[in-house]
């Protein structure tokens, strides 16, 4: 069910200067089915968003792969012999959680995200698609803390293919985010690409590896490495209009976050306690960018922006 050829449906974007057609683009589609929404471009498997599971107890990504089909997560499950197998409920390919929302910990999965409903069906079609979702955050006596609109876009873009992921937090109380290394949105790459194995990570600031990124800000930091004979990865890119520039939490095993709220775990300052009240929301932004060969980083990082400004 994972590798299934994927519905599409009509709906067709472009970026400002594009002088492409739409109909001249990949169409994007969808294709749902129970606890999960299977994500083609140009009729070949993307990715899986996976929004109900026994063990993760929170919506996730799993199964991405590149433009060319390259795996970019890590095998969800891991295979013993094939991959580290750290972190197999923690880490399953690409998400949002927080390690202290409210005094709860939604990272080691103590707390529940619980899908509620789509706000947005499932929309694909030429060089775009879309959907939404709510989401019902749970401590573990099912006590709520707050509620999430999530809305996720995949967009097809000359350097590769655009996830954007675009977050919003409320709940009628008050509730706050907490002080942790394991929060925000983060992925955990595939084996081959990992530095351990011969990949690089790079943030926006020419910084490399777990050694130089980690604990810095960056405006993006990509994971690439070769997979089969083709380079290929992931980049992570955060909004400049989210409340904070985000943390990396960069590590040569194959796994990067990008973390607002970390103050006092990255930089041994006074602890963060972001606070939202009753009827306020915090919106957290942010795009991952999928793709092949060598490209210029920067330059995708601005059609990310000037995309987000748009719409």
């Amino acid at each position: 069910a994972l590798d299934m050829i994927c519905l599409a449906v009509g709906f067709a974007v472009l970026g400002k200067g594009d002088t492409s057609r739409a109909a001249d683009l990949p169409i994007v589609g969808f294709q749902t089915a129970p606890g999960e929404v299977c994500v083609s471009i140009a009729g070949k498997p993307v990715a899986t968003y996976i929004h109900a599971d026994d063990k993760i107890q929170r919506p996730y990504f799993a199964h991405v792969k590149s433009p060319a089909g390259n795996k970019l997560t890590r095998n969800h499950p891991p295979v013993p012999g094939k991959d580290r197998t750290d972190h197999d409920t923690m880490h399953p390919g690409i998400w949002m959680a927080v390690g202290d929302l409210d005094g709860e910990d939604f990272w080691r999965n103590k707390g529940r995200v619980v899908h509620e409903k789509f706000v947005t069906e499932p929309t694909g079609g030429s060089g775009k698609g879309t959907f939404a979702v709510r989401n019902r955050y749970e401590r573990a006596d099912g006590e709520l803390v707050c509620h999430e609109t999530c809305r996720i876009t995949f967009l097809v873009r000359p350097e590769g293919y655009l996830l954007v992921w675009d977050s919003t937090f409320s709940a009628n109380r008050e509730f706050y985010f907490g002080d942790q290394e394991e929060m925000g949105l983060a992925f955990r790459v595939a084996t081959p690409i990992t530095v351990d194995n011969g990949g690089t990570m790079r943030d926006s600031q020419s910084r490399e590896n777990g050694k130089g990124i980690w604990g810095k800000k960056a405006a993006w930091c990509d994971y690439s490495g070769v997979v089969g004979n083709r380079k290929a990865g992931m980049t992570l890119m955060c909004h400049p209009e989210n409340f904070r520039p985000s943390w990396m939490h960069a590590r040569d095993y194959g796994f990067i976050a990008a973390n607002p709220f970390g103050r006092k775990a990255f930089t041994g300052k006074s602890p963060s306690r972001v606070s939202v009240g009753p009827g306020e929301e915090l919106r957290l932004r942010y795009g991952v960018l999928l793709h092949d060969d060598p490209l210029d980083l920067n330059a995708a990082y601005e059609d990310y922006v000037q995309l987000s400004q748009e719409g």
